[in-house]
């Protein structure tokens, strides 16, 4: 209940911005969202020629809305930001630039997509931010850092597995059995508990068949795509095969 109040406080807030779009001939950005919230909004404004959804690279999970008065418009406010790193003598995780963000009293909202790589942290905000970060952020886990904006607009990279498993069949309880390797009472258990999501929305029917590509999230187990049913088993049982995000 409490989540369908924050989309339905957000959706408000969207169709505000929208019309405020419109009355004022000027594209305007909303802040950024979560894969949940990203997952409900695309349901009610769709992307379209005045619709745009960016997170500053292709498929990034956390992205914004944009409403362009003009579709010819290309505004975005999204910027990446950059700290170089030297992690010869201390390495530095993503739960320490998450919790260096949180440390700084900030709304998750005003932060997009954060990664670190052998060399540099690269995460992703909106223009109006980026002063703030340069000020501010210049210290994660003892390590001292500078951020500064970039042009260019790097793309995550996430490590991933391929693996398979047999299930019973393509109903959600099943694979989620297979997955969180339990049993299918157990698994339905799981999804009357609010623990699975299917691309990012919360399943309530445990009898939903699994379609090719979708993305299954089990809190506690981890985030997996569908590819398929890869063989049938002779006992009738079916082989599945998934990547995992490691």
């Amino acid at each position: 209940m409490t989540e369908e109040r924050n989309f339905e406080s957000l959706k408000a807030h969207l169709s505000d911005l929208q019309e405020k779009s419109e009355r004022w001939h000027k594209s305007l950005a909303s802040a950024f969202m979560e894969e949940e919230e990203l997952a409900a909004m695309k349901r009610v404004f769709p992307a379209s020629a005045y619709i745009v959804y960016d997170g500053g690279y292709e498929d990034a999970r956390k992205q914004k809305v944009i409403f362009r008065y003009d579709p010819e418009d290309d505004f975005s406010d999204v910027v990446c930001m950059k700290a170089d790193l030297d992690q010869r003598f201390r390495k530095i995780g993503h739960r320490d630039v998450h919790g260096a963000l949180m440390h700084l009293g900030i709304e998750r909202s005003t932060f997009g997509d954060f990664w670190i790589e052998e060399d540099a942290v690269y995460l992703y905000t909106s223009q109006s931010m980026v002063q703030f970060f340069t000020d501010h952020l210049n210290r994660i886990n003892q390590l001292t850092v500078s951020f500064y904006p970039i042009d260019e607009h790097p793309v995550q990279h996430f490590e991933t597995r391929k693996f398979t498993v047999v299930v019973a069949s393509e109903r959600m309880d099943a694979i989620v059995a297979g997955l969180a390797h339990v049993s299918r009472s157990k698994a339905r258990e799981m999804i009357q508990q609010g623990l699975v999501q299917c691309d990012h929305v919360l399943l309530e029917a445990p009898d939903r068949t699994a379609y090719n590509n979708v993305t299954i999230s089990i809190r506690g187990v981890g985030r997996f795509t569908f590819l398929g049913v890869e063989h049938n088993t002779r006992s009738g049982r079916i082989a599945a095969e998934f990547v995992q995000y490691v």
